[in-house]
């Protein structure tokens, strides 16, 4: 029998990571001031987060769960700090995708198509915090909001392993987050 590679593991970010995103993320678009009651939020949000699994042996995918309600409008996105971040090998990547039965059913995509979580992101400034921001393309005729529950499953991480060149030079080294390894 085929033996499955363990080579991740998912952790939580730091309370302070979290907590600096969800507010940058969540409160300040909304252009108001942080109360005693939104950092109670944030903590309590932060430590219901559940870690990324999966629903089955068989399963590729690990589930990414909704750290809150959420829902998205027609025609419209939102960003989520997930409040995780994963420690990969060297050789692999995780790939993050929408849920099949929410794009199937609904029109709900990852706005990037498919995310790349590179090994080297775990050592990154923001603690390799993962974002998944979700899009209602409302092209499927229901022209419906689309709503999540918190500890509901909305997107889901797969474990890929990929190779390089063989002449490839790379020697950089990630200090920043999301889009930083194209930064010069």
């Amino acid at each position: 029998m085929y033996e499955i590679p363990r080579i991740a593991v998912f952790e939580k970010v730091g309370f302070d990571e979290f907590k600096k995103d969800w507010i940058k993320t969540v409160i300040e678009p909304e252009n108001r001031d942080i109360t005693e009651g939104d950092l109670k939020t944030i903590r309590e949000i932060y430590d219901n987060i559940k870690l990324p699994q999966r629903a089955t042996v068989g399963s590729a995918g690990y589930d990414f769960f909704a750290p809150t309600d959420f829902q998205i409008a027609c025609d419209d996105s939102i960003n989520i700090p997930t409040g995780i971040r994963c420690k990969i090998s060297d050789g692999w990547v995780l790939t993050a995708y929408p849920r099949s039965g929410h794009g199937f059913k609904f029109g709900i995509r990852l706005a990037n198509s498919v995310g790349v979580i590179d090994s080297d992101y775990y050592f990154a400034d923001n603690e390799g915090h993962i974002f998944v921001k979700l899009v209602n393309e409302s092209v499927l005729g229901w022209r419906k909001e689309f709503k999540v529950n918190q500890g509901d499953a909305m997107c889901q991480g797969i474990f890929l392993p990929f190779g390089i060149t063989e002449n490839d030079e790379a020697e950089g080294q990630r200090t920043g987050g999301f889009g930083s390894t194209d930064k010069k």
